[in-house]
């Protein structure tokens, strides 16, 4: 049996039907703070709690025999966790902490974490591989990178009672909707860019912003590594499958070695949609990485890991189509 916190957001619900569709027995653990019920494959269990309850936990790994946990319970904006640190610091690392110790106590064997490219800061060059230097420029890349200290510190010291093993998956930015539909990315007031730029092309946003014309970049705007959710998923069975196999503890980018800049994706969800909409200028914003991709070469040879949905164009069109197809309730 396999736990998923936050099994009721975007990239858990997406890694759950994943799970389903290959015969995995899982049970999701999600507050539903930015989750949703319905986003819960039908006939798996969705239990409504909190990742720093660890009795809570306790009782679920004992209960459902538990011996693989994937975690992507987290806040996720860094705009938000500049002016809120505190918040992000709470739940990011404490939350991950108590669930990381009930694990450990757990007997829990496989653990997958969901962590971020945000840690890279803003490279000197491009790709980058899990070598680079990390340089967070915000709490929330920060709250990843202790997170992933106390994962590691932990299987150190666990090493004589525990046999629990990790892969820690440095997302790019994610983005889109299942190809087959019926899932997307539904967190309120989301601000990642390809869903905000979904929201105004479909008309439930007005308009939409460009933070920063001014960096030392091709157009001047931000560039990153997007990449489809259900590429991501995928990515989570492989790693559950290497570490089921006897695969040791490792840190895994997660890209496809390709940067966009905002104004690119811009001008894609304009084309996708056929909607000419407004995107204003505004000056740069407080923790925002200049430039940053991905050296995807350890996920495809160490997990076998071929991504199916390599493209801006139906990265776009998959959540614009998304978009279209459910209004906020």
């Amino acid at each position: 049996m396999i736990l998923v916190t936050g099994g009721a957001g975007y990239i858990g619900s997406h890694t759950l039907h994943k799970l389903k569709e290959k015969g995995e027995a899982a049970i999701a653990l999600d507050n539903l703070y930015s989750g949703h019920r319905w986003a819960v494959p039908a006939g798996t269990e969705l239990v409504v709690g909190d990742i720093s309850d660890q009795t809570l936990v306790a009782n679920l790994t004992r209960k459902h025999k538990i011996k693989s946990v994937i975690h992507f319970a987290a806040h996720l904006s860094v705009e938000e966790s500049v002016k809120n640190p505190f918040k992000y610091y709470r739940n990011n690392v404490l939350g991950t902490l108590n669930l990381i110790e009930a694990c450990v106590q757990g007997g829990i064997e496989h653990f997958i974490f969901s962590s971020t490219c945000s840690l890279y800061g803003s490279p000197d060059c491009n790709p980058v591989d899990e070598n680079f230097p990390t340089r967070p420029e915000s709490p929330y890349a920060q709250t990843k990178l202790t997170s992933e200290a106390i994962l590691r510190d932990a299987e150190k010291a666990g090493a004589t009672n525990s046999n629990m093993r990790s892969v820690s998956l440095r997302y790019f930015n994610v983005a889109g909707a299942r190809v087959g539909g019926g899932l997307g990315q539904a967190t309120p007031q989301a601000t990642q860019l390809v869903k905000i730029a979904s929201e105004v092309a479909c008309g439930k946003r007005e308009k939409m912003y460009i933070f920063g014309t001014d960096y030392a970049t091709p157009d001047g705007t931000c560039v990153r590594d997007y990449l489809h959710v259900d590429d991501l998923a995928d990515a989570h069975l492989l790693a559950l499958d290497y570490l089921r196999k006897g695969g040791k503890t490792e840190i895994i980018n997660c890209g496809y070695g390709k940067g966009y800049s905002v104004k690119e994706v811009v001008e894609m969800m304009r084309k996708v949609s056929g909607v000419n909409f407004p995107a204003d200028n505004r000056p740069r914003r407080a923790g925002d990485t200049v430039a940053v991709w991905a050296d995807p070469s350890k996920a495809k040879s160490l997990l076998g890991w071929k991504p199916k949905y390599e493209n801006l164009e139906l990265i776009c069109r998959t959540s614009f189509e998304w978009e279209k197809s459910v209004w906020p309730t």
